[in-house]
């Protein structure tokens, strides 16, 4: 989830020279760990803000220092968020979507019907 740009390359055969390039555009939660979509409702102060998640679940988001320092999170904003094990209606922010990011999202449909309101 660090880098915003991932590469692929494929190569058809050694022979020629036809080189295919897919680039990821933006990260995805990892599911895995536990990281799911979510669209920022309110601000609540103190770096809190009421999320809207994709399991239907509306949860406090703790906005960490690392994300606080370098990007603003508005209210609609495209999130990735972490839930937390022991308290189910908090969860940890870990990645803040850019407007192009988002539409990019909806046009590949990778947004769940619930949260696409781009």
């Amino acid at each position: 989830m660090h880098a915003i740009e991932f590469r692929r390359i494929h190569v058809t055969s050694y022979d020629s020279e036809e080189v295919s390039e897919e680039i990821t555009r933006c990260p995805f939660p990892n599911h895995k760990e536990g990281e799911i979509f979510g669209v920022a409702d309110q601000l609540l102060g103190a770096s809190h803000i009421k999320v809207m998640c994709e399991d239907g679940t509306s949860r406090i988001g703790r906005i960490p220092g690392k994300i606080r320092k370098r990007m603003w999170i508005r209210e609609g904003d495209l999130l990735i968020i972490r839930p937390w094990e022991f308290q189910d209606d908090k969860a940890d922010i870990k990645y803040r979507y850019t407007k192009t990011q988002a539409s990019y999202l909806h046009r590949r449909k990778a947004i769940p019907k619930n949260l696409d309101i781009f």
